[in-house]
């Protein structure tokens, strides 16, 4: 079976997935992470700083050698909330395309919520009939998605508001006082409070701030769960939470305001969210997947 590859260029992360789609599952081959900040990266003029262009165009070239070297024969490079918003996003794009050979494909909100919802749903690993939310939170950025496992998604939203925005505005102190995480849940309730939805069959939560609380409270998040979370991050140094849970301190900083975002989720529809197995990255590889089968299949099949 062929590989397939995925960049993902996060406002918190930059990560490449190679997975080699079979049987309607991902074997994931391999999968890399750094964390380049774009998100912080953004100044008060609306630019990427040329530092920040220089590293990620850099990490995107060592993630696709990586990708060519491991056979991967179809690639896609995507990028997400802080490229978008940037007045300079296409300057990165072309710096990233010259330095890596490969061209970013810059989702809008819309793309990046079907992406997610596909990777979610595709990997759930069990049946579900109904419908189905799935919630991704990123650094600059969150995503909502309703729809169905077999049509696929029907609503969804985007909304500014993610773990790097609010970690970076609200939460200075190791560990987060608890004004600061006051003022974090206040904005994470604001940016959903018009979301009216009927509560799903199912709830899944996608991104670094749901895989790692897996980690920290388990794959079922939930008011409960959550508040138990948040005393652990309220209470413990991050390098002592970083140590005890195997999680990147800067992961674990961005932490406490990806939990409220996800809590926020949590309450607007009304139901506990399954922490998933996939998400935009395992989507856009089963996307390729899926063209890849469409275009090699005999015209009279």
């Amino acid at each position: 079976m062929p590989l397939y590859a995925c960049i993902d260029i996060g406002s918190n992360t930059t990560r490449l997935l190679v997975a080699e789609p079979g049987d309607g599952v991902l074997r994931e081959v391999t999968a890399r992470r750094v964390f380049t900040r774009l998100g912080r990266g953004l100044r008060r003029d609306g630019r990427i700083g040329a530092v920040s262009v220089e590293e990620v165009a850099e990490v995107v070239a060592e993630q696709a050698r990586l990708a060519r070297e491991l056979g991967a024969q179809h690639l896609r490079t995507v990028a997400t909330a802080a490229i978008r918003r940037a007045v300079n996003g296409p300057e990165l794009c072309a710096a990233v395309a010259r330095r890596a050979g490969v061209e970013v494909d810059v989702l809008d909100g819309e793309e990046e919520a079907r992406l997610a919802f596909l990777g979610a749903t595709r990997t759930l690993g069990h049946p579900v009939e109904g419908e189905v939310a799935v919630a991704d939170v990123g650094g600059g950025s969150s995503e909502i998605a309703l729809g169905t496992v077999r049509d696929g998604v029907h609503w969804s939203a985007s909304f500014r508001v993610g773990s790097g925005l609010l970690a970076d505005a609200y939460l200075s102190s190791d560990p987060p006082a608890a004004a600061e995480l006051h003022a974090v849940r206040e904005q994470a309730a604001a940016a959903f409070a018009g979301l009216e939805v009927a509560p799903p069959a199912l709830a899944v939560a996608v991104g670094g701030s749901a895989t790692s609380l897996r980690r920290l409270v388990g794959g079922r998040l939930e008011r409960e769960t959550l508040e138990r979370g948040v005393r652990v991050l309220a209470a413990t140094p991050v390098a002592e939470v970083a140590s005890r849970f195997d999680l990147d301190p800067e992961r674990v900083r961005l932490l406490p305001a990806g939990l409220l975002v996800l809590d926020a989720i949590c309450e607007r529809l009304g139901c506990p969210l399954q922490v998933g197995c996939g998400g935009l990255r395992e989507g856009v590889i089963l996307e390729l997947a899926a063209a890849d089968a469409a275009d090699t299949m005999p015209a009279d099949a």
